[in-house]
């Protein structure tokens, strides 16, 4: 029987056997170390946390789908950012001063909203949002149920109105 990857020796066996190889997988992905290098950290952490749910025999599997499904959502942030900056630019030259400056502060707001959103919640409200992919088709991307993918929706959706609301309350 396999045994779960808590121990620090298994852990740092791990670690030794497959961060290089993941380091330059994610390196070819993204192109850059530094960001690399940040997703196999964040890949090894999801590890150490998960622990217990994660035999030796499925390490490997787990850091590499780990790594590129944060690789994933830094693609899907970096989409929304210059899909909003596109837009940002047309209404600049249409609209009034102050229509803009009300515009950039609700902005302001919604990014700090999405950030206070669990990783979780705001992984399916920007593939539901930004990449039009249906419930079914983010439950198959995430490896959830449908009903899960509902659940953070609504859940998403929920805190984002409360925390703009107290945002504009500032």
């Amino acid at each position: 029987m396999p045994q779960d990857v808590c121990s620090e020796q298994l852990f740092s066996q791990i670690y030794h056997q497959w961060g290089m190889p993941l380091f330059r997988f994610m390196s070819y992905k993204t192109q850059d170390t530094d960001q690399a290098n940040d997703f196999v950290q964040e890949a090894f952490i999801t590890l150490w946390e998960n622990c217990a749910k994660v035999s030796e025999d499925k390490a490997k599997s787990y850091l590499y789908t780990v790594a590129h499904r944060k690789f994933l959502n830094k693609v899907a942030h970096d989409k929304v950012v210059q899909n909003h900056q596109k837009q940002v630019d047309w209404h600049f030259e249409q609209q009034s001063p102050e229509f803009l400056l009300e515009e950039k502060e609700f902005d302001q707001k919604l990014k700090e909203a999405l950030n206070a959103l669990p990783q979780g919640q705001r992984t399916a409200f920007l593939m539901n949002r930004i990449d039009q992919m249906t419930y079914t088709e983010i439950a198959q991307a995430l490896d959830l149920s449908v009903k899960a993918v509902e659940k953070r929706m609504h859940l998403a959706l929920k805190t984002l109105r409360q925390n703009i609301k107290e945002l504009e309350n500032r």
